[in-house]
């Protein structure tokens, strides 16, 4: 009996789910610093978020085609493929629910590509087909951006409060709260919109993948009817906001002002845009946005961060790769003799 077409279906309802757990959980670091200094009220910021979201998903199909590019040509084809796509998919999608019960922000994208390389990984002890280029996957999609992404985006909103603060010298805290709250209105949307332009890329690639490799679909861009299913997914999944990552960040591991919140902000979009439209690499919206928080509220005359928290979180960073390929490895083991 043939289970590609049942495996296919599988692989889709999966992705989506992914897409929408991934717009649950990232809501939360497209909102929190809004949120936390009043810029936005909670129920205003989600649905602002998950327009931004759906509009930078549909905006273009530029990093979805990459990462398509990158894979399609390394993915096992048929039941095999679709097989450690699912495995995959499970795994990811299972450590970042664990992750999200914990209050504690992960990178989705990391999740599912170090996935991604342990079913692989599994895979090809088996003697199947596996994955190809599973080292470069993991090199430039997990390790560097992860290695890369928290320095830049921490030092960067460090050193952006000094000239910050100074243009709003000779203004009273009042005016330097009135506006610092708009112009993080401003970049809270922006984040949305970045979250668009990576997460919803990335939600559009796979089930492209999954179409490409249940032989429904020959490669090419991805079609605008995908585009509208993974920006629907997305932007439902921001609707329901992930309310305890939010108070991680914005309660948790720093306390900070409405202008080092935007500062925050304004640097995590501009990572995300440039990652997307011009590195055509992706990144994690949760690592931008955790990193300038923290980054921007550490630069103040008094100690603001609670950094053994910091330290904690950082640490499921890490254990993220090392949790999802081990989890996905077992998952394609088990998985082998079904089909």
């Amino acid at each position: 009996m043939d289970l590609l077409p049942l495996f296919t279906i599988i692989a889709i309802a999966l992705t989506l789910g992914y897409a929408v757990l991934n717009g649950f959980r990232d809501s939360s670091t497209a909102v929190a610093a809004a949120v936390r200094t009043r810029a936005l009220r909670p129920a205003v910021a989600v649905v602002v978020a998950a327009f931004f979201a759906f509009v930078g998903t549909m905006a273009t199909t530029t990093l979805s085609t990459v990462l398509i590019s990158r894979l399609n040509l390394q993915l096992p084809e048929g039941t095999v493929g679709m097989k450690l796509l699912i495995a995959a998919l499970l795994a990811a999608g299972a450590w970042l629910i664990l992750c999200w019960w914990r209050g504690i922000p992960v990178s989705s994208t990391h999740a599912l590509m170090s996935a991604l390389v342990g079913a692989g990984a599994a895979n090809s002890w088996l003697g199947n087909d596996s994955l190809g280029g599973a080292v470069q996957l993991f090199t430039g999609s997990v390790l560097l951006p992860l290695l890369i992404t928290p320095l830049i985006a921490y030092f960067a909103s460090f050193l952006l409060v000094v000239p910050a603060t100074w243009l709003m010298r000779h203004d009273t805290s009042r005016d330097v709260n009135a506006r610092s709250r708009a112009g993080q209105a401003i970049a809270a949307c922006a984040v949305a919109l970045g979250l668009g332009l990576q997460d919803g890329q990335r939600t559009g690639a796979t089930i492209t993948l999954v179409l490409i490799t249940g032989g429904l679909m020959d490669p090419g861009p991805v079609a605008v009817a995908i585009q509208l299913v993974a920006a629907s997914a997305l932007s439902f999944g921001v609707l329901l906001g992930g309310w305890r990552i939010t108070y991680t960040l914005s309660r948790r591991l720093v306390n900070f002002d409405p202008l080092r919140g935007m500062v925050a902000q304004g640097v995590a979009a501009t990572m995300l845009y440039v990652g997307s439209l011009v590195l055509h690499l992706p990144l994690s919206t949760t690592q931008a946005v955790t990193s300038s928080i923290v980054g921007a509220g550490a630069n103040q005359p008094f100690e603001s961060v609670v950094w053994y928290r910091v330290v904690k979180v950082f640490g499921h960073w890490l254990l993220t790769p090392v949790v999802c390929i081990l989890a996905a490895a077992v998952l394609a083991l088990a998985m082998d003799p079904v089909g």
